[in-house]
């Protein structure tokens, strides 16, 4: 997988984590630096930390699925875009303007529980997987830091999109890996 297919991935990975941080964004009154490390640190470090479990369980059960993970790829990524399409169209989320463990822990697992999937089709798909995850967190924190700057500054306006388009381009990738290994396309 190519640098550029494992961006694409991290940057779809990561809209869950950018519209939570922009609902974040839209609970501070007054924004400091501290909240996007917070955050940032949180969401990119779950979601660095997720794929990789994801990677060695999916290591364990290889030989189980070997022959099928060709499928096991599209149906993931398939399913976690599409309920990250699904979830975009949804009702907004509650604003907290915690920042506390007790706040962020959960938000932080929520969000990055897609990336443990995608850590089993990682494993599919013999991926190199510390480069792989270091860009995935990198990506994450990245996004989630601009993401409560917007959130704080524009509101509540990119999330859906955020979340419509990092579901689209999970799912077109789960296409393009099936489309790979049955040779109707080759990158």
């Amino acid at each position: 997988m190519s640098f550029w297919e494992l961006f694409i991935i991290a940057v779809g990975l990561s809209m869950d984590a950018f519209a939570v941080s922009i609902c974040k964004g839209l609970s501070v009154n007054k924004l400091k630096f501290k909240h996007a490390m917070i955050v940032g640190l949180y969401f990119g470090g779950f979601q660095a930390a997720m794929p990789l479990l994801g990677y060695f369980l999916g290591r364990q059960f290889e030989w189980l699925i070997t022959s099928v993970d060709h499928w096991i790829a599209f149906v993931l990524l398939a399913l976690i875009g599409a309920n990250m399409i699904r979830e975009s169209f949804g009702k907004p989320d509650e604003l907290n303007d915690s920042f506390s463990f007790k706040t962020m822990l959960p938000l932080a697992v929520a969000t990055s529980i897609d990336a443990l999937a995608v850590g089993v089709t990682f494993a599919c798909l013999s991926i190199e997987i510390a480069p792989a995850v270091s860009l995935i967190g990198i990506t994450t924190f990245v996004l989630s830091a601009i993401g409560i700057k917007i959130g704080n500054v524009f509101g509540v306006k990119f999330k859906s999109k955020a979340e419509f388009v990092g579901g689209a381009a999970l799912i077109l990738m789960g296409i393009k890996i099936l489309l790979e290994h049955l040779g109707v396309i080759s990158f």
